[in-house]
């Protein structure tokens, strides 16, 4: 549930500004991301440990906070809750969906990659 609800939230704001023009600000864009994120936790983080995206699980295994046994289950649980809230989104927002998206050209895979690992970092040391 909670992977599902930072996915389709964080995506459809992006959707929603696409529509609009650009009318929500970097802080709106963020903030309803964070808000998101912040909601999912409080709410079910003591059910299941607020792994909110596979490499928050596999940082728990690996620090010894989570078994392993337990990591493939949750990450299917998690790629199951993204493909839900991508199949939702474009159901509701099939005629203007683009918002959200973008694919590296060529030579940039190393560069996407860079940045998804260090924002994840982020993400972890926090």
């Amino acid at each position: 549930i909670g992977t599902l609800i930072l996915i389709f939230a964080g995506t459809a704001t992006a959707i929603v500004n696409q529509k609009t023009q650009g009318s929500e600000t970097l802080i709106g864009l963020a903030a309803s991301t964070g808000l998101a994120v912040t909601i999912v936790i409080l709410s079910t983080g003591h059910i299941s440990g607020a792994h909110l995206n596979p490499s928050v699980t596999i940082a728990f295994a690996a620090l010894k906070h989570f078994p392993w046994k337990h990591v493939p289950v949750y990450i299917g649980a998690q790629v199951m809750a993204s493909l839900c809230a991508a199949f939702a989104l474009k159901a509701i927002f099939h005629p203007i969906m683009g918002g959200g998206v973008t694919v590296p050209s060529g030579d940039q895979y190393g560069q996407a990659f860079a940045l998804e690992f260090i924002i994840t970092f982020n993400l972890m040391f926090v």
